[in-house]
């Protein structure tokens, strides 16, 4: 193990994909953290500012708190679900004061006149210039007047803890029944290979709809569901994995000393036959990221509110034709970097491990 860490350690693309993706990672744990909109699902709409290009400012004027029963939220429920008590904001082009009243313009696009309004100076606790700030959305907004780097920020941790939880699911199926049809062979072998071939034959995208359909849909649903259609690769290899190993004198001498199956595939199997496992569980990181954008976009993944990568591209894939192509891109490059990262890495590892394919 030392020296495949050392071959890695040789590696540009593997070092720097393993950085690229610990940032991520990093990103999506204090997403809200990040996120210039840190409210819940990063859900505050601004129809006025719709669609607007990447580094658009506009003036924002935060409106008092009128809700006294405001609902305490500690490090942690901020961090997982964002921040629940958030003031509305009203994007507005210009405003002025008198002794009772702030008046204030809505902002309107395309050279329109907004609205003009106004509010008692007594609703304010502090200064009104406290309340008015310039904003700048650094990727634009979206069609619903979002900002867009939100959603992106917060769409990170989809991408990213689906590839965890699926092949986590893939790997603990994969291995149990691998492991299970290698080493007793005979008619188990032949069941687990009949599951595993029927399992394979059906196209994994509709396999997923399928199981999706019937769970219903939702977050941890798609999860559960790509991690069931991961499982087969997996399998295949350990029981292929297994059965070359099963009969080496180490295996005998510890059959020969009484120890149990399962001992003996846990303790002096499964740990030699783990080179090529990990290169397979980084590869399905990469698949699982785009059968989860797959889903979204086609709307049976991470439901509205909820922000995803597919999400967003689902939500503006139209706009490429219609003169603001970032709306789609910008999520599109995201997931096609960090599907990147793990194939290199997965090509490192395997470098490293030196596995033969």
């Amino acid at each position: 193990m030392h020296i495949a860490l050392q071959k890695f350690k040789l590696n540009f693309w593997g070092v720097f994909s393993f950085v690229f993706i610990v940032i991520i990672g990093l990103v999506s744990v204090f997403a809200y953290a990040l996120a210039p909109d840190n409210s819940a699902n990063a859900n505050q709409m601004h129809l006025a500012i719709h669609s607007k290009p990447p580094g658009f400012k506009v003036q924002m004027l935060t409106l008092p708190n009128q809700n006294t029963k405001t609902q305490d939220q500690n490090l942690f429920q901020f961090l997982y679900s964002g921040k629940k008590n958030v003031n509305e904001q009203i994007p507005i082009s210009n405003f002025k004061t008198n002794s009772q009243y702030l008046i204030y313009t809505e902002y309107a696009s395309d050279g329109l006149e907004g609205q003009i309004k106004s509010l008692p100076l007594k609703a304010f606790k502090k200064p009104v210039s406290t309340y008015i700030a310039d904003k700048t959305f650094l990727f634009g907004t979206d069609k619903y007047g979002r900002d867009l780097l939100s959603r992106i920020l917060i769409g990170t941790r989809i991408s990213f803890s689906i590839g965890f939880v699926a092949v986590f699911v893939s790997l603990f199926i994969g291995i149990v029944l691998g492991s299970i049809a290698g080493y007793f062979g005979g008619k188990i072998d032949a069941v687990i290979m009949w599951i595993i071939n029927v399992t394979w034959s059906i196209p994994t995208l509709l396999l997923v709809i399928a199981i999706t359909l019937a769970l219903g849909k939702g977050f941890w649903q798609v999860f559960i569901a790509v991690g069931l259609t991961m499982w087969v690769e997996v399998a295949r290899v350990v029981r292929g994995q297994v059965l070359s190993v099963k009969e080496k004198q180490y295996v005998t001498a510890a059959r020969a000393l009484g120890y149990n199956d399962l001992r003996i595939i846990v303790n002096h199997i499964l740990p030699n036959i783990m080179a090529p496992v990990i290169v397979i569980a980084s590869a399905n990181f990469a698949s699982a990221i785009l059968i989860e954008s797959g889903l979204s976009f086609l709307g049976i993944g991470a439901q509205p509110p909820m922000a995803s990568w597919g999400g967003i591209i689902k939500d503006h894939y139209n706009y490429i034709i219609l003169g603001k192509p970032y709306l789609a891109l910008i999520p599109g490059f995201c997931i096609m970097s960090l599907v990147v990262a793990f194939m290199l890495i997965g090509n490192a590892l395997r470098d490293a491990l030196d596995v033969k394919t």
